[in-house]
């Protein structure tokens, strides 16, 4: 059997990061995945270790003895340290957690771990450091020599078992620009990403993919906007002959796309087909829907890089950051899939 090794990256200390960690893997004690896996934390014993005394003077008693714990020791001196506070935002804390993740993106690419697990960071306190990312996502694709990646959002319903995935075609543009960002050429990278990783990560291979309209109604044959009939519905039936092994329903009207993944996730009296993936085209389309279903269980996953990532669905929250009330639901989803998806992997490259 194989048994995936991975890393967390511990975030912004800061923030909740070290908290969520710590409360997940403790979790995972009790109830530990079906995949064996060797996990090691990339960070600092001594941000470690102040965690703890806070969260246990904050009344948490649930936590992992860290003398168990496997870490990956970021060396950090003790002027940064000294700056270092929970709930301060702050450069230390920002080179901090940017010099968690460099490490893991090291490691991992030189075949030590087989894919990471980051906990959130400020970006504003990676630039008040120096480190000019949109996010990490950007740093790992960088690290990675990865031109071709994106954002999928995995999560497992607690209620039936059903796993949505959810990719966006745009990200992080303000909403002004998303017609003139979509092309042709861009919904075929992105879908190239998606059939790719269901196919490496999940084992699909022959997946159902749903993909959204642009407009209301998809446009109502015109009426409502133009992009579906000059280009999404033509651009759909040439990838439809481009990969027969594919099933592709689309354009789907934006306020219907969700209402069968909803009644899977949720329950229903009668049976529902869905898919195995749904592609939206922008930010809120995509993120609105899965945060309503699965905001506590939601995994951000990016795709397209050579080594499994996955992060929880939220930020560093630092008006709560060491008072020790941080859900770490997301986290441990984030570390269950993250383990699922590098076993998966490591199935397929065996295979190939």
């Amino acid at each position: 059997m194989v048994q995936p090794r991975v890393a967390i990256a511990l975030g912004d200390p800061a923030g909740i990061g070290l908290e969520v960690v710590l409360k997940a893997l403790m979790d995972l004690t009790t109830e530990p995945p079906e995949q064996p896996s060797k996990i090691t934390l990339v960070g600092s014993r001594a941000l470690l270790e102040q965690a703890c005394d806070r969260l246990v003077q904050a009344g948490c008693s649930h936590l992992p003895d860290l003398s168990t714990l496997d870490l990956l020791e970021v060396p950090l001196d003790s002027a940064l340290m000294s700056q270092i506070a929970p709930g301060a935002e702050s450069a230390a804390s920002g080179e901090a957690s940017f010099r968690f993740l460099q490490t893991a993106i090291a490691h991992t690419l030189a075949g030590e771990f087989d894919g990471i697990v980051t906990a959130p960071i400020a970006k504003s306190a990676w630039k008040a450091a120096g480190h000019v990312y949109p996010g990490q996502t950007e740093l790992l694709a960088e690290q990675a020599g990865a031109t071709r990646f994106g954002m999928m959002f995995v999560g497992r319903s607690p209620h039936t078992g059903w796993m949505l995935r959810a990719l966006l075609a745009t990200t992080h543009i303000p909403l002004r620009q998303v017609p003139d960002a979509l092309s042709p050429d861009l919904m075929t990278r992105k879908l190239g990403l998606l059939i790719d990783s269901l196919r490496d990560d999940f084992g699909i291979l022959q997946p159902r993919v749903a993909i959204a309209g642009l407009n209301p109604h998809s446009g109502e044959q015109g009426h409502l906007g133009r992009e579906e009939l000059e280009w999404l519905t033509p651009w759909i039936h040439q990838m439809r002959q481009q990969h027969p092994h594919l099933t592709l329903d689309g354009p789907i009207p934006p306020d219907t796309l969700w209402v069968r993944p909803g009644q899977a996730w949720f329950g229903s009296s009668r049976p529902v087909q869905t898919h195995d993936a749904y592609l939206a085209l922008y930010h809120d389309q995509g993120l609105i829907p899965v945060k309503l279903m699965a905001f506590d269980c939601a995994v951000n996953t990016t795709i397209g890089l050579p080594f499994v990532r996955t992060s929880p669905d939220h930020g560093t929250a630092f008006d709560i950051a060491g008072r020790g009330i941080a859900d770490a639901s997301s986290m441990k989803a984030a570390i269950r899939l993250a383990i699922s998806l590098s076993a998966q992997r490591l199935i397929f490259q065996n295979q190939s």
